[in-house]
């Protein structure tokens, strides 16, 4: 394949890495679509390499509706506990009603685009593999090419790791097909089978990645970013010890940090800070308000009128979630947004009045998290296309540290890793609030670290995965009103009937459904 052609094209694509950076909001000021070629950067930007055409598809594909927008919401965070659909009783029909308690249809629309548009990033990495194995026209050292191939096997690994816990048994695909339907009639693998396939690709990523890229291309695949989503792999499966290698990698590599205040983190000056081990980046401007962006963000903004108009307000916090935060504790305000009432006024951490429930918005409470910033919404668009996603969290890797840690039986370890996460949650807090955990018991001490991830990355589309790999999603579940979660069957969304039927019988129905 001549890829000339690719290269004389100023602009091969939208992408999600920047040609420039951008800090705060100086990321919507002038905003060229991401990607574009100039005769300064032409054949491809200093710092990237030859491949980057065939990769940067990838990061494309990280903001689409089918991976990280509707069906990834429902799946990852309203089917949990900590979240309810919101919105209005029958807003999103049966569809939405399965994944907010169950079961999830068979024929669910969100489930199979789960399905295709992860399954969709496989393909686009197997086509960048075979790109730089097999394309003699592309001029390239060595270590780039391994650096690519890195780089599409993180994605790769990452793309099975949420099928595998969305769906369990996938068919694993390792390579270009000649003809892309012969993707439809390929026989499931088991768990254990993807699992090892993951972690091979994840491991090749952790050693052939970058600590860091140049700076105009923040956002892509680290050397962090492969280790931690490792770590949570291992953490998955159990495998304690090459989880807590895994965060030790991370946490060690000085690239990360919890200087970030917690209240910043989640705005447009908190994107790509030292708390960010891997986020999808969006961007967006008065004149193109949606194209590089993503819809993430407008899913959940408050469904309001005028300029409470930002979204559909689904994945609102639930009662149980509420509850759940200590006395004081500063993230349950970051996290938590609270409609105003008759008798109560409640603000946005940009000390906007919010609108009144229930007479002027159907929820009395909605993610603060996506809350984009008022001079954004207001010069480009409601509905905040602009919010990068977090993927994960320098938090997240330290909490998974300290739980491997104790259950490898580690205490002290485990715990200065927990109260490092308290103490930045408490900082600027009144003194006594959240305290370092103290205890030598295990068994406390496990409790307190789930109750840490429960409260540090409330709303972030790990809660689900974890009382699932903790075996309490039942117990937990049914404490939050959703009691038709059936142990067996609910821990997986159905394979889609439509993959089924396109592949003739091929594909194997999940236990249950």
């Amino acid at each position: 394949m001549n890829t000339n052609y690719f290269y004389k094209k100023y602009v091969i694509a939208i992408l999600l890495i920047s040609s420039t950076i951008f800090t705060g909001c100086e990321k919507f000021l002038d905003t060229q679509p991401q990607g574009s070629y100039t005769l300064d950067n032409y054949p491809y930007p200093q710092g990237g390499g030859p491949f980057d055409e065939f990769i940067f598809g990838v990061y494309d594909d990280l903001r689409s509706y089918s991976v990280h927008v509707d069906g990834f919401i429902n799946a990852t965070s309203i089917r949990s506990d900590d979240a309810d659909k919101g919105s209005t009783a029958n807003d999103g029909g049966a569809d939405v009603f399965g994944m907010d308690n169950f079961p999830v249809l068979t024929t669910s629309g969100r489930a199979n685009a789960l399905w295709t548009g992860f399954l969709g990033i496989v393909t686009k990495c197997n086509e960048a593999i075979y790109q730089v194995e097999s394309n003699d026209d592309i001029v390239s050292d060595e270590e780039i090419k391994q650096q690519t191939i890195g780089e599409a096997r993180f994605f790769r690994g990452y793309a099975y790791f949420m099928l595998v816990r969305l769906f369990g048994r996938v068919p694993l695909i390792d390579k270009m097909l000649d003809d892309p339907a012969q993707q439809l009639n390929i026989r499931q693998n088991s768990v254990a089978e993807i699992y090892k396939f993951i972690e091979d690709d994840l491991n090749f990523a952790a050693a052939n990645l970058p600590l860091s890229w140049d700076e105009r291309f923040i956002g892509r695949a680290t050397q962090g970013a492969a280790n931690g989503i490792l770590a949570k792999v291992y953490l998955t499966q159990g495998k304690w010890a090459q989880a807590s290698s895994a965060a030790q990698k991370v946490m060690t590599s000085g690239q990360y940090d919890l200087t970030t205040d917690y209240a910043k983190i989640f705005g447009e000056d908190g994107e790509n800070s030292s708390e960010s081990v891997f986020e999808v980046q969006a961007t967006a401007s008065p004149t193109v308000t949606q194209t590089n962006g993503t819809q993430y963000a407008s899913i959940q903004g408050v469904r309001g009128a005028g300029n409470w108009n930002l979204g559909w307000g689904w994945n609102v916090p639930s009662d149980v979630l509420e509850a759940a935060y200590e006395p004081e504790d500063p993230r349950k305000a970051r996290t938590i947004l609270y409609s105003s009432t008759n008798t109560t006024e409640n603000f946005t951490i940009y000390s906007e009045l919010m609108p009144r429930y229930p007479s002027d918005v159907p929820n009395p409470r909605y993610n603060h998290k996506v809350l984009g910033s008022p001079n954004l919404r207001n010069t480009i668009s409601r509905g905040c296309w602009w919010m990068n996603i977090r993927i994960l969290r320098y938090a997240d890797v330290v909490l998974m540290y300290a739980e491997a840690a104790n259950e490898l039986g580690q205490t002290e370890e485990a715990r200065t890793a927990l109260n490092s996460i308290r103490a930045r949650a408490r900082r600027g807090a009144a003194e006594g609030i959240l305290p370092d955990v103290a205890t030598n018991n295990q068994n406390t001490l496990r409790n307190a670290i789930r109750h840490e991830r429960r409260i540090e990355l409330a709303m972030e589309h790990d809660r689900f995965f974890d009382i699932v790999r903790w075996g309490i999603a039942k117990q937990m579940l049914d404490a939050a009103g959703k009691t038709n979660f059936r142990i067996g069957r609910d821990e997986l969304l159905p394979i889609p009937q439509a993959q089924i039927d396109l592949s003739k019988g091929v594909l194997e129905q999940n236990p249950g459904y």
